[in-house]
């Protein structure tokens, strides 16, 4: 169903071995580089990186449109186990259809399973952030696989109800011409009016990306989200929910995750801690970390902090499966 393009270390006694059912770690372990899976609608990019023997950390990115070159500040963690970022498809160096039938959540939930197929990855552990928390928790939540060793879901959402409930709580912070500005326009629906946009940039300065000036990883020199798909799946703001997830709400499931679950948030994130700790509380030995002097962009703003926290909770879990 899928194909790849990347450098394979495929030895024949391994393949001898693989055929009785029996999977060697060399066997097992992806190349690093970059290659794409193709799918139905288009390819999708992926790049690995690092080669240590620990289990295989996929990040997905957020969005809807993002780009997976913000996960750049995570291949330090390329010494414990390889590190896979892909381009969700439809943005970043993936390709762009614009068949709105593929921008739904199972399609997305797709794209995991593809990549494990395509890389031939038996044990992972899954990364999400943001939306792509979104995409993470809906595959641990449907899939029951064996093979998913832990999810880490990074400021996730997970209900859209309680994001917007978020939002407006932040919002009430903010100064009284701001807020006035935010709720006029939305009322009018003038999302491009400067104006609107002036305040929109003030919310993300405090509770999206807080460090100035934005890191940009060089991964990211030439590579572009997709507002189309954003917009159509979300809306015109982080705090404006308008798109075909404006009723997305697993807030009643998310305690049937299992396996270790580990969610992190920063001390200011647009995911406020109170409300992804009250989700975190419904999973069964779950681990809740806030990453200090960080809103949601956590790789931006503390990665001193924020590595450290992940790198310590994915080494537990390769402990505990030994």
């Amino acid at each position: 169903m899928s194909s790849v393009r990347a450098p394979w270390r495929r030895h024949a006694v391994a393949a001898l071995l693989l055929l009785a059912g029996s999977k060697t770690a060399a066997a097992q372990r992806p190349a690093p580089g970059t290659g794409y899976v193709t799918l139905p609608g288009g390819r999708m990019f992926y790049e690995v990186s690092g080669t240590g023997p620990g289990t295989p950390l996929i990040v997905i990115h957020g969005g809807p449109g993002g780009t997976s070159c913000n996960f750049a500040p995570l291949k330090v963690l390329g010494d414990d186990r390889p590190v896979i970022r892909y381009d969700q498809l439809g943005t970043g160096l993936s390709d762009h259809p614009t068949d709105t039938t593929l921008w739904r959540l199972p399609r997305f939930v797709t794209e995991v399973s593809a990549l494990r197929r395509a890389l031939h990855l038996d044990k992972v552990i899954v990364l999400g952030h943001s939306w792509g928390g979104t995409v993470a928790a809906e595959y641990a939540l449907t899939t029951r696989d064996s093979g998913l060793k832990a999810t880490v879901l990074v400021s996730p959402l997970l209900s859209t109800p309680a994001w917007i409930a978020d939002a407006q709580a932040l919002e009430r912070t903010m100064p009284e011409p701001l807020q006035a500005a935010i709720a006029r326009h939305e009322a009018d629906k003038t999302y491009d009016a400067p104006e609107y946009k002036a305040a929109t940039d003030s919310f993300y300065a405090r509770f999206l990306a807080r460090r100035r000036p934005r890191v940009r990883a060089p991964e990211c020199n030439g590579v572009k989200g997709n507002d189309t798909v954003y917009r159509y799946m979300w809306g015109p703001t982080e705090f404006t929910a308008t798109g075909t997830l404006k009723s997305y709400d697993r807030s009643g499931e998310i305690g049937q995750l299992r396996g270790p679950v580990l969610f992190m948030t920063g001390e200011y994130d647009e995911a406020r801690p109170v409300t992804l700790k009250t989700f975190a509380d419904k999973v069964k030995g779950a681990q809740f970390v806030v990453v200090p002097n960080s809103g949601h962009a956590i790789w931006n703003d503390n990665p001193e902090f924020a590595i450290p926290s992940l790198r310590a909770f994915l080494r537990e879990v390769d402990a505990a499966k030994k």
